[in-house]
């Protein structure tokens, strides 16, 4: 990313929480992008109380609206040079190439910006960890 400003970055909920720090990556993101949100097919109750909860303050937000629609949305409303949408699925890839965004996974956006992954070196428990444990007598 070039630090110009001029770049929209748009995050599907789920890459947010494959992070461990989505807070902090919003912050870093900031600095480096003009807007920066959340789209997902979920419930907005849902979106809100993962960024209050992270701390993250929205330039926009799905809303009621699907993810397809919010990415024409935010299109039409944010005029930057550049729009990208970090997801975690071809779907996610499909979507954005359908709707003229960019897309970058969000393990390529984690290692690029250094953002650390949920699970990873956090001492936290990951998914595989969790499901071992649930195999325990």
């Amino acid at each position: 990313m070039n630090g110009s400003g001029e770049l929209t970055l748009a995050f599907e909920l789920s890459a947010l929480k494959e992070l461990a720090k989505p807070g902090a990556v919003f912050e870093d993101a900031r600095r480096w992008s003009k807007y920066v949100g959340v789209v997902s097919e979920k419930p907005t109750y849902v979106v809100t109380n993962f960024t209050r909860k992270n701390r993250i303050r929205q330039d926009f937000f799905s809303g009621p609206k699907g993810k397809a629609e919010s990415l024409d949305s935010v299109r039409e409303q944010f005029d930057t040079d550049r729009h990208v949408f970090v997801g975690t699925t071809d779907d996610d890839r499909d979507l954005a190439e359908d709707h003229e965004w960019e897309y970058l996974d969000v393990r390529e956006a984690a290692e690029a910006a250094e953002w650390p992954l949920a699970g990873e070196d956090d001492g936290e428990a990951t998914d595989e960890d969790e499901d071992v444990r649930d195999d325990w007598p």
